[in-house]
């Protein structure tokens, strides 16, 4: 299937209740408006195609760009591939749910995903934080360094409430699937969720958001998801 026809499918199962969705959330045109799970037909025919996802991933239309998310090659992308991706993400639903999914699948994850957290910049920061939570939620935990993930609760804890509001959000996940997914270190997240305590998100033209990740801790304990791990990153 190739670019043209993608695009035209791809246009044809907007609707305009899921483009307002999503232009509330900060997409902006172009855009058609397509649900995620109405795409997976479409992904099934193609499967994996790198050079399809790229060039759809180069239009700026937000589901364009998601949908080379779902059908892109992880594991023949390099560090350039995610950086350029990485500058095209003009949002969070772009940063977090489409660049920072697909690297969590690739074996150079932590690396990049420990610059974009070092960069400063906002939605970068906040994709970082987002691979970890991913990677956290999937891989097992002997792939993870104890210490280091330590030092990142630490991070978080000392720099979460003056942080930008997305990088904030992903770092206060952080700190949530911690707990619930990497067993070694349950204890020490709870305490830093406790010590953490309410994080204020603000919302253009809505009401600003309260985060408390110690309560959602404890809510998923409760349901029995401790050491919860997905057995895939992409749906």
């Amino acid at each position: 299937m190739d670019f043209q026809t993608v695009m035209q499918e791809l246009e044809s199962l907007g609707k305009e209740r899921m483009k307002k969705m999503y232009t509330g959330n900060g997409a902006h045109e172009p855009l058609f408006g397509v649900a995620t799970g109405a795409m997976k037909p479409l992904a099934k025919q193609i499967k994996h195609n790198q050079p399809l996802a790229e060039q759809l991933y180069a239009t700026g239309n937000y589901d364009a760009m998601y949908f080379a998310g779902v059908i892109a090659d992880p594991m023949i992308m390099t560090e350039a591939d995610f950086e350029r991706w990485i500058d095209g993400a003009y949002f969070y639903m772009l940063s977090d749910y489409v660049v920072a999914v697909t690297l969590a699948e690739t074996e150079i994850a932590q690396i990049v995903a420990d610059q974009w957290i070092a960069s400063g910049e906002e939605l970068r920061m906040s994709a970082g934080w987002s691979c970890y939570c991913w990677l956290l939620g999937n891989r097992p935990d002997a792939e993870f360094d104890s210490n280091k993930m330590a030092s990142m609760l630490d991070q978080v804890k000392n720099t979460i409430h003056g942080s930008p509001d997305r990088t904030k959000s992903a770092m206060n996940n952080f700190v949530y699937t911690t707990a619930i997914s990497y067993l070694p270190l349950h204890d020490m997240a709870v305490e830093t969720a406790k010590a953490i305590g309410p994080v204020e998100i603000k919302r253009d033209k809505k009401k600003n958001s309260i985060l408390l990740a110690s309560e959602n801790i404890q809510k998923e304990v409760d349901r029995g998801k401790l050491g919860f791990k997905r057995k895939y990153v992409r749906c």
